[in-house]
């Protein structure tokens, strides 16, 4: 720089000219990446007076939820609820999908089919994340991805291996279940898709049929939150006394996260479920606006998609159903 400093300012002029002569000419319409913004690009000539902020922003994230071929009334914390998030949810039934054949981990080849197209409609969608409204559906989850490269998380159990690793060996973590004879048999599948034995000693399998209107669950009935509480709570207070070494819970059940809160004050540790594990996936598309790059998104308006039971079914689905209205 200081040899150029030195440059008489006619050898400086003939510089810049020859240089000018040897750059491209800019196209009359050049494009402006904005990709980084989150539109599609736009060309300078239709941006007379634009700025940046005008350019089209991206949706916030959404998620996807299979459901069981079970119609039921949710209470807010349900992943079935829509008020249980702060983002925008859309459901889709997979008819003849019930709660025992999500237990079994075998699909018959119809609903299969059906379950595909569930995967395929929240691609159409346009969801972030995919999940489903039984733990069970844990069984499924390498079927669902090999049809969308969405995320998929069709269980809370998909947290396990970060809250594994968050605590040393020899402290435990609570697994509570709707059933605790049912997620024994899953032993092989958590392992592979997991990486973790939910057979070690530091895992301590819970089931909940027991607690006091729990087996509204089973029943298929409307679960009183109100009167299942104190029994939840005290379950989980038994448990830490029991295994002082406990130091989280990881709830399984979708029916389980209304209870995550009460949970979490009796005991002073964290609890992990159904929620959590969505509101975890969906935080990787979703502006933080404390900080970074700000405005670049769409902010969600607060408003769900009201939703019925199978409502985006054909008529042909409809009338597969097992449960529901089937009109």
């Amino acid at each position: 720089m200081r040899a150029v400093g030195r440059l008489s300012n006619h050898a400086r002029t003939g510089i810049l000219a020859a240089t000018k002569r040897t750059l491209p000419a800019a196209p009359r319409a050049a494009l402006i990446n904005v990709r980084a913004f989150g539109a599609e690009p736009i060309q300078s000539s239709s941006l007379k007076g634009a700025t940046p902020t005008m350019a089209r922003k991206k949706e916030n994230g959404s998620l996807g939820v299979v459901r069981l071929d079970y119609d039921y009334p949710p209470a807010p914390g349900d992943i079935d609820c829509p008020e249980s998030f702060g983002y925008d949810v859309y459901y889709r039934v997979v008819p003849g999908f019930t709660f025992e054949m999500a237990q079994s981990g075998k699909m018959t080849p119809d609903v299969e089919k059906e379950f595909i197209e569930a995967i395929k409609y929240f691609g159409e969608k346009g969801v972030s994340g995919i999940t489903g409204d039984c733990g069970f559906m844990m069984y499924f989850q390498e079927l669902a991805r090999k049809h969308t490269h969405k995320p998929v998380f069709m269980s809370s159990l998909a947290q396990l291996p970060a809250v594994t690793c968050a605590f040393n060996k020899n402290e435990m973590i609570a697994i509570f279940t709707a059933s605790g004879t049912k997620l024994g048999p899953m032993r092989s599948l958590i392992k592979d898709e997991c990486g973790v034995d939910p057979e070690e000693t530091r895992y301590v399998i819970v089931g909940c049929e027991h607690v006091p209107g729990f087996e509204a669950v089973a029943n298929g009935t409307k679960v009183d939150v109100a009167k299942c509480t104190p029994g939840m709570v005290a379950l989980a207070k038994d448990i830490v006394k029991t295994h002082p070494n406990i130091r989280a819970f990881l709830f399984e059940c979708t029916e389980l996260p209304p209870y995550s809160d009460a949970v979490r004050a009796a005991t002073g540790l964290p609890v992990y479920d159904a929620i959590t594990a969505c509101n975890f996936m969906l935080a990787g598309f979703n502006d933080n606006p404390l900080f970074g790059k700000n405005k670049w998104q769409k902010g969600w308006d607060g408003a769900q998609e009201e939703y019925e039971f199978a409502q985006n079914l054909t008529d042909e689905d409809r009338a597969k159903l097992e449960t529901g209205d089937k009109k």
